[in-house]
């Protein structure tokens, strides 16, 4: 009866067996004589040098966590989405365009939409938004249809998002987080991309997520010591530290670009120029009437939010006084407050101007509704003093019957169409009424050495009547205080 030896049993031959110098040829005629019916089974498949040196794919190794909720810091990107809202008030009609909307959003931001579901509610829920029920019904809808992101329509607290994410197992954000990204993707200027930042590190502050019970560093300096050695400062504090002095220099930098803003301002308000403001909901055609009063030629596209940038141009009325038109940021129902206060110097425009074109699109389902979102923002920054013309844009393709009564609840209102022209002229010379206009109605005869006076005349006031005379030129004019003292000199004098 044979027995089989051990390796070791082997090695010991081999070396009693074969002088010193001949061991290592024993060895290699061992691996030269390898059989597929003895060692097969113990070396396993074997592969040739092309494949050795081949990438092999390892599965098991991939990080895309089916659980989100370990990961710490994530970027917005959204592909095949599922919609949710929770109807609180009002009518499964507002509802349905609540959450019409935020697929509009979900558009823009560059994502799929492909479910959307709304739950009657008093109130949302304080731990998962919808209920807990409910929100298994959303996982088993998120499974069905493959999607990667949930969207709620509304803000969600740092403990909503949390839980929620725990039991629909993919990754969930908030109509907050959707504007703020839609803003950074949009953002051109140095002035809108601080302020987009600013308002995401404010929504960003207390959502932060650690990974677990992240390693401390001692508590003191130098080489420690007795009493201390504490826990110090975690990791996740250290990111909040640094998050809030990047947010101090972020309004530190928007600050400076506020002061020159403020000057040029000043500049304009020196030298008597009107100011009108172009306000209104996000797609309402801003932007479009903009270019047709002045030829601004600023970007306009069927989309929210499409331009952020205040955008200052020069525009004169049918009876020449000159005037500025500033096109303001899109609002939109509920836009996060922390928009609100990145962007409060840009909006300070609409709180300085002297008129504001409140845009509203005639071919919206509800007009009303946001009309009543953009005053709240206006109220929000102060500008509730500042006269309104509401302009109801998109005529051409408006409900009549909707423009018939926007028309007869806004008293000072105008039905136009930025694409076609219609009402355009009306709302010039609507325009040129509600500017205020020049307190002193003086006539004078400017000398000809004088012309800087009569070029003052054309920009700051309104003239009424000119005539060029042999003495110099007589001009009747309507201006400010300031110009009508300088003018007061040349006034002719009565015959006696």
């Amino acid at each position: 009866m044979t027995s089989s030896s051990s390796p070791s049993q082997d090695t010991k031959r081999l070396a009693h067996d074969y002088p010193e110098g001949l061991r290592a040829d024993a060895l290699m005629e061992e691996d030269v004589a390898w059989s597929q019916e003895i060692d097969g089974g113990r070396d396993g498949e074997q592969f040739d040098r092309s494949e050795r040196a081949a990438l092999r794919r390892v599965a098991g190794l991939s990080t895309e966590l089916e659980d989100v909720t370990e990961v710490e810091y994530r970027q917005l990107r959204l592909e095949r989405v599922v919609l949710v809202g929770v109807w609180t008030t009002g009518t499964i009609q507002d509802a349905d365009n609540s959450l019409a909307e935020l697929a509009a959003l979900a558009e823009t931001a560059g994502a799929l939409v492909l479910d959307g579901v709304i739950q009657r509610r008093d109130k949302p829920d304080a731990a998962t938004y919808i209920g807990s029920g409910k929100a298994l019904e959303l996982r088993d809808i998120v499974i069905e249809t493959g999607a990667d992101t949930v969207i709620c329509d509304g803000e969600l607290s740092p403990g909503q998002l949390i839980q929620l994410e725990d039991v629909v197992k993919v990754k969930v954000i908030d109509r907050t987080a959707l504007i703020l990204d839609i803003f950074a993707q949009h953002a051109k200027s140095r002035e809108g991309k601080a302020q987009v930042a600013l308002a995401q590190m404010q929504y960003m502050l207390p959502r932060l997520r650690g990974w677990g019970q992240s390693l401390s560093r001692q508590m003191g300096g130098g080489r420690g010591g007795l009493a201390t050695r504490g826990p110090g400062e975690t990791k996740i504090e250290t990111d909040r530290r640094r998050i809030r002095e990047k947010m101090a220099k972020m309004r530190r930098e928007i600050a400076d670009m506020k002061t020159g803003r403020e000057i040029k301002r000043q500049e304009r308000r020196r030298n008597k120029v009107p100011s009108v403001a172009i306000a209104g909901y996000t797609n309402a055609g801003k932007s479009s009437l903009l270019n047709r009063l002045t030829g601004a030629g600023v970007l306009v596209e069927n989309a929210l939010f499409a331009t952020l940038d205040p955008t200052v141009r020069r525009a004169e009325t049918p009876g020449g006084r000159l005037y500025t038109l500033v096109d303001t940021v899109g609002f939109v129902r509920h836009l996060p407050h922390h928009l609100v206060e990145a962007f409060r110097s840009t909006m300070e425009e609409v709180g300085d101007s002297d008129l504001i074109l409140h845009v509203v699109d005639g071919s919206h389902p509800v007009p009303e509704e946001q009309l009543a979102a953009v005053r709240e923002v206006i109220r929000d920054v102060g500008a509730t003093d500042v006269p309104e013309i509401v302009v109801i844009n998109k005529a051409d393709a408006a409900d009549p019957l909707v423009l018939q009564r926007l028309l007869r609840v806004e008293k000072r209102s105008i039905a136009v169409s930025a694409r076609t022209g219609q009402g355009i002229e009306e709302l010039l010379a609507l325009i040129d009424n509600e500017l205020p206009r020049p307190s002193v109605e003086i006539e004078a005869l400017v000398p000809y050495t004088h012309g800087k006076l009569v070029a003052r005349a054309h920009t700051e006031g309104e003239v009424i009547s000119e005539e060029h005379t042999a003495e110099g030129t007589l001009i009747k004019v309507r201006v400010h205080e300031e110009l009508a003292a300088d003018l007061a000199p040349f006034t002719p004098t009565p015959a006696a």
